[in-house]
């Protein structure tokens, strides 16, 4: 499974930190396979180098300079696309003409978002493939919409609980999409149809498992026609505990749990970009304190609109929760799922913090806020049956719900399907299961690909024409 030549792969992450992290367990995934990995990367948001000593990295100027980044809008996506072009082009280019004989660039995996990549990509000739860092189900119901877009926009409010059309178990209010006034703005709906595009991108890999989401994934590879690599979950596929954090996690909040009684500790995150209005804190603060239930509760600073950080909390709060309450500003969160005092996660339902979940075991508790996030908690709570969706943001609602999760017969069902959720992927981790066989595939792929693509030949004509046929890169739907 080890890469014999010495190849290297170009990586090109989004800021945001649910873009970073996988692409980062990406790059130590494919590090531990024998490729070299160079990351490119914003300057805004930049990763620690010193958490990634065995990667190089190279910074790209993206034009931000000045910027409100707080909360990442079209304007500035399009910007940092722009402006990213030339300085990584140069570095490509400069890269190809120190190229050492045995040496060679074999490819540059990028997220979808940045979509400029595609560009430089077809301009020097050189091979690409996308990351798709949210679920297939996200990525299924983002694609059936706009092959459609008129069957569900404009819609009216009344409609809100109404099933969208062919995407059992979402309903209009759990579009992925941002919309306004119930319709899809043009340069909205040109954002979305850039990222959905593959353009001549030669493959796609998954953050997912294809024993989870093998339906979804057959129906897209149908559409886009090129390999699919599902080599999920990143965060139990990485070789060592990688350290992604922008943000400085307060590791204090383990010794804290270390003092909990096992499978008792709500964790209450809402990552690293939702924020909420002050009566969302405060019915949530009075939700967990009247639960009587331990909880770890993560406030990030700027996560509270018109406040830094919990100084919008109830005068005397944490006083009054003392020690069966613990608030921070950030959490080493894998750490956190993994101790044993956790026994549920109340979660905005970003794909990481979803499968980081999933992978210890966690059940869950979702309050979605935007784009994948809506179809994940409903995945969830839905089909999977793994979480209580929390639709209504008022102390006593919130309350039930953690004492329904926590305390229940239906809590402890819960509690069994996410368990056997963990051991159908610790399965799929396995020598002879579906992400350890696809990874192998992967790695042959890469290994495979011409250094640098020929004018003339249309990409997915080159690659469907290889060994590396769909079919062997994802096995057929299973009866």
């Amino acid at each position: 499974m080890k890469v014999e030549r010495k190849q290297s792969v170009v990586l090109v992450p989004f800021l945001l930190q649910g873009h970073l992290t996988p692409m980062l367990q990406l790059g130590s995934i494919l590090h531990s396979q024998g490729f070299s990995v160079i990351v490119a990367h914003t300057q805004h948001n930049a990763p620690n180098y010193s958490n990634h000593p065995e990667f190089v990295f190279h910074s790209m100027d993206d034009g931000l300079k000045g910027m409100d980044m707080s909360f990442p809008g079209l304007k500035s996506i399009y910007r940092m696309n722009e402006s990213c072009k030339a300085p990584l082009r140069n570095y490509l280019v400069r890269m190809m003409e120190e190229e050492e004989e045995g040496d060679q660039l074999a490819c540059i995996i990028y997220d979808n978002v940045m979509f400029f990549v595609d560009d430089v990509a077809t301009q020097l000739k050189l091979p690409s493939i996308v990351l798709r860092t949210f679920s297939a189900a996200c990525m299924h119901s983002m694609v059936t919409i706009f092959q459609q877009p008129e069957k569900y926009f404009p819609f009216e409010d009344s409609q809100l609980l109404d099933p969208l059309p062919e995407l059992h178990p979402l309903r209009f209010k759990d579009v992925p999409i941002h919309v306004i006034n119930n319709t899809v703005p043009e340069p909205v709906l040109d954002f979305y149809k850039r990222i959905n595009d593959i353009g001549s991108s030669v493959a796609t890999i998954w953050n997912t498992m294809q024993d989870l989401e093998n339906s979804m994934l057959l129906r897209l590879q149908k559409h886009y026609k090129v390999p699919f690599f599902p080599i999920g979950p990143f965060p139990k596929m990485v070789p060592l505990a990688s350290l992604t954090s922008i943000l400085e996690e307060d590791n204090s909040c383990i010794e804290w749990l270390d003092r909990q009684t096992p499978n008792s500790v709500l964790y209450v995150s809402l990552g690293s970009l939702v924020r909420i209005d002050e009566k969302e804190l405060i019915e949530t603060a009075w939700g967990l304190a009247n639960s009587e239930q331990p909880f770890l509760w993560v406030i990030r600073p700027g996560s509270v609109s018109g406040f830094q950080c919990a100084e919008a909390l109830p005068d005397g709060y944490e006083e009054m929760v003392g020690e069966r309450g613990r608030i921070v500003k950030w959490a080493p969160q894998k750490q956190v799922l993994a101790h044993p005092a956790i026994a549920g996660f109340f979660t905005h339902c970003g794909w990481n913090s979803t499968l980081e979940s999933i992978c210890e075991q966690v059940p869950m508790i979702c309050r979605p806020s935007l784009a994948d996030q809506l179809v994940n908690a409903r995945y969830l709570s839905q089909i999977y049956k793994v979480g209580f969706e929390l639709e209504v943001m008022e102390r006593t609602v919130i309350e039930k719900t953690i004492r329904k999760l926590m305390l229940s017969e239906e809590g402890k069902d819960v509690k069994k399907r996410v368990i056997d959720m963990k051991q159908n992927i610790v399965a799929a981790m396995q020598i002879d299961g579906t992400s350890h066989k696809n990874l192998k595939d992967l790695v042959d792929f890469i290994s495979a690909l011409p250094s640098r693509l020929p004018p003339a030949t249309p990409v997915v004509g080159a690659i469907m024409s290889s060994n590396h046929t769909p079919s062997k890169c994802i096995i057929e739907s299973r009866s």
